[in-house]
């Protein structure tokens, strides 16, 4: 005869709203994110001076454009190029309509510009998962002109739940507002010693890299399993996190 057991049922409840808000790690995330939308400048601004400063006539390129309107067509560049696979509008305006893997791939090949081609700006924002960036960052070096800029958005999450893995999570304290890892990447290059790094404390963390100019020096590879807690306390050494004037004066010092 099969036994059959009683069936015990548990209760259990979802945490409420308010309940949650006053939850002290939800609520302080929350908090974070409105002090980092309110943070100045913003990345259009930071690039634009970049521009200015190499005083010529620049060649830029934007990895990751979904708006135009969200930067790229504030850029003050004398010649600039977009590349996006579109995947996030409806009207997919970018000069390159494909993926930055393959505009690079075309562009070895010469089916897309020249090789010869240089950039003097590159400003990274695609998909903001570590790997992927470290990808961009390695193709954007080989086409850098010896004293451009790579310029990385996202590189300061001021969460957890802003540096989350996946996007589509967003029933978290960042909500919809989300990072990614692009900071991992950041960190890996800031461990490089052939180049100069600083993140700029504004717009979710505004990363440069420059061959070139001595905006800040490597450091040992301190964090090497890329652990959010240790960049927490410690990430004004680790992203070597300065406001804007400390940028400027750097340059203008060099």
């Amino acid at each position: 005869m099969k036994r059959i057991l009683p069936v015990i049922k548990f209760k259990f409840s979802l945490p409420s709203a308010k309940r949650l808000e006053s939850e002290f790690h939800y609520s302080t995330s929350k908090k974070l994110t409105k002090v980092e939308r309110a943070k100045e400048p913003k990345r259009t601004e930071i690039i634009n001076y970049l521009i200015s400063f190499l005083d010529r006539e620049v060649t830029y390129l934007e990895i990751g454009v979904r708006n135009p309107e969200e930067n790229f067509n504030h850029i003050k560049a004398h010649t600039k190029y977009s590349v996006d696979p579109g995947l996030e509008v409806k009207v997919n305006t970018a000069d390159f309509p494909m993926t930055s893997d393959g505009f690079f791939e075309a562009l070895d090949n010469g089916d897309v510009l020249s090789k010869e081609t240089k950039f003097d700006v590159i400003f990274i924002d695609g998909l903001h998962l570590a790997n992927q960036v470290n990808k961009d960052i390695e193709n954007a070096l080989r086409y850098l002109t010896d004293d451009g800029f790579i310029v990385l958005h996202d590189c300061n999450p001021p969460s957890e739940w802003h540096a989350r893995e996946t996007y589509y999570y967003i029933d978290t304290p960042a909500g919809s507002f989300w990072n990614g890892t692009t900071w991992k990447a950041f960190l890996k290059w800031r461990f490089n010693p052939e180049v100069y790094s600083c993140c700029i404390d504004s717009d979710w963390g505004v990363g440069i890299l420059s061959q070139k100019h001595k905006i800040g020096n490597s450091i040992a590879p301190t964090n090497i399993f890329y652990e959010y807690n240790d960049l927490k306390e410690n990430r004004v050494e680790l992203m070597n996190l300065i406001d804007f004037d400390q940028l400027k004066k750097s340059l203008n010092n060099a």
